[in-house]
């Protein structure tokens, strides 16, 4: 098994990351290309706790080497995806997991949005974690795909970041220009 970590800061309030965040695989985000879609299993709200709970289908086309290819049989994979939105302790938390090829590499994610402890108004803390193993009777050919694996979610963490970049940037404009408007109505 091996492990991914990683945090960073992004200049915007918790609730404009957390609003974002729904918007993170739209056409703003350029990053995302490899996104086919994005399905909603399910969502509901705790009635005690006031947590939206919701339950995703993510299908992204694969850019993976031909030889995992082949053991995973498809270019189309499929990631189920657990998030809860708690308002009160405002947190995002997403938990993610690979559903196609989970027999031969299991990736399991967890990452969280909340408020930066320095600037807890207006900067949003991320933090993600991911566990990789692979599944199989070799230890090396298990040990290559596990480093592949990791090396190539660093680079996906650098991508999605800065498509994130963009979405947030994008949806403060939108908020700007519609309060704007809302003023000229006045």
């Amino acid at each position: 098994m091996r492990v991914f970590e990683n945090t960073c800061t992004f200049d915007y309030s918790w609730a404009n990351v957390s609003v974002a965040n729904w918007r993170k695989y739209c056409a703003w985000n350029t990053q995302s290309t490899h996104v086919i879609a994005v399905d909603t299993l399910d969502r509901t709200v705790d009635p005690h706790t006031g947590i939206l709970r919701s339950e995703r289908l993510i299908t992204c086309k694969q850019n993976a080497p031909r030889w995992l290819l082949k053991l995973t049989g498809s270019e189309v994979s499929y990631v189920r995806e657990v998030s809860e939105v708690d308002v009160r302790n405002k947190t995002v938390t997403l938990r993610s997991v690979n559903l196609t090829g989970s027999n031969i590499v299991s990736v399991s994610e967890t990452v969280v949005y909340s408020p930066h402890p320095d600037a807890p108004d207006t900067k949003t803390l991320f933090t993600q974690d991911a566990s990789i193993t692979a599944y199989g009777a070799f230890s090396r050919i298990c040990n290559a795909v596990e480093e592949w694996s990791v090396e190539r979610f660093g680079q996906n963490a650098q991508k999605g970041r800065m498509g994130f970049e963009a979405v947030l940037e994008m949806s403060a404009k939108a908020f700007r220009d519609m309060k704007e408007g809302n003023k000229e109505e006045a």
